[in-house]
């Protein structure tokens, strides 16, 4: 992707203002990844902008950047992009759905939003877009959340802008809602896990990534990079259960239920209760795609990060 063809920048007003006081734009400021990249950034002196549809939930921070009122369903507005883009130099695009939001899907939130928010950074003259992917994102995935983020990364990597892409694992973080549910199940006789949990995965710890984006925005230059963010253990979606009911005191063996089993028992759930749904069949079929990276930890050495293991940080929350 290196040495692609690059339009020019304008020269307006508006670039003035970027070399002045460049703005960051950060979206999914308040996931786990996120929450754990804007304190860094603020303590590095940026100025930056979330994109966020409830701003209470930044906690103390909220007074310490700027705001733009929206999120993934609302970037086909043009106005509000406009808004969201006003002095920004560098975008870091967190925000992603693993379920459809009614009406609009998944396809939409990750696919297209992406290329909306992309094609606004371009006309803004945008130096640079750090996009969030995933591993084993491809054309030909058997979900629909992957084969979205396949398209996003791939017209970001066909850009006009500087870029840099990060393929992590699963990403894991001490209150995450997939660790929460795991703690939930782990009060059960035994742990239940959708299919036969044998996918495989490297685990990363959401304060690595954090510190290898940080790393990313001090010490890359001009171009596109690519990094594939891993933990240090491979482990199986059946081993990572058993190992949250291990550290959370209440060691349980996993119950494998059958994918048909599962496939009935959320989409009856979904019917009764809606959005609110604990969980989704997208999002139990994640669970059958392995994210593993033949690099290893590789990359975020490369990043100035020595990553934890799961069960190091989680023994200790």
């Amino acid at each position: 992707m290196v040495g692609k063809a690059r339009r020019p920048r304008p020269l307006c007003r508006t670039a003035a203002v970027h070399r002045l006081r460049p703005v960051i734009l950060l979206t999914g400021a308040t996931g786990s990844i996120g929450s754990r990249i804007l304190p860094r950034l603020l303590d590095e002196g940026h100025q930056v902008r979330c994109l966020v549809r409830e701003p209470r939930r930044l906690g103390a921070h909220r007074v310490d950047v700027q705001i733009t009122m929206g999120d993934l369903r609302e970037l086909r507005d043009p106005f509000m992009l406009r808004q969201a883009m006003r002095g920004v130099d560098t975008v870091i695009h967190l925000a992603a759905s693993i379920r459809d939001q009614p009406p609009y899907r998944v396809e939409e939130l990750n696919g297209l939003a992406t290329v909306r928010l992309l094609e606004a950074a371009e006309r803004a003259g945008v130096g640079r877009f750090v996009f969030f992917s995933a591993l084993n994102a491809s054309a030909v995935q058997r979900t629909r959340f992957f084969r979205a983020k396949w398209v996003a990364e791939q017209a970001v990597a066909e850009s006009d802008l500087d870029s840099t892409i990060f393929r992590p694992s699963i990403v894991f973080d001490h209150s995450d809602p997939w660790i929460t549910l795991l703690r939930r199940f782990s009060f059960l006789p035994a742990i239940p896990i959708s299919g036969n949990g044998k996918s495989r995965y490297q685990p990363v710890w959401a304060d690595d990534v954090a510190r290898a984006v940080e790393h990313s925005l001090r010490e890359d230059g001009p171009g596109d990079h690519l990094y594939e963010l891993a933990g240090p253990a491979t482990m199986t979606y059946a081993e990572m259960s058993e190992l949250v009911g291990l550290l959370a005191g209440r060691p349980r063996p996993v119950i494998r239920i059958p994918l048909q089993l599962v496939h009935l028992g959320l989409s009856a759930i979904h019917h009764l209760v809606g959005e609110n749904a604990f969980a989704t069949w997208q999002e139990a079929e994640l669970m059958r795609v392995p994210m593993v990276s033949a690099r290893g930890t590789e990359d975020l050495r490369k990043l100035g990060v020595e990553p934890r293991s799961m069960a190091d940080v989680l023994s200790q929350s």
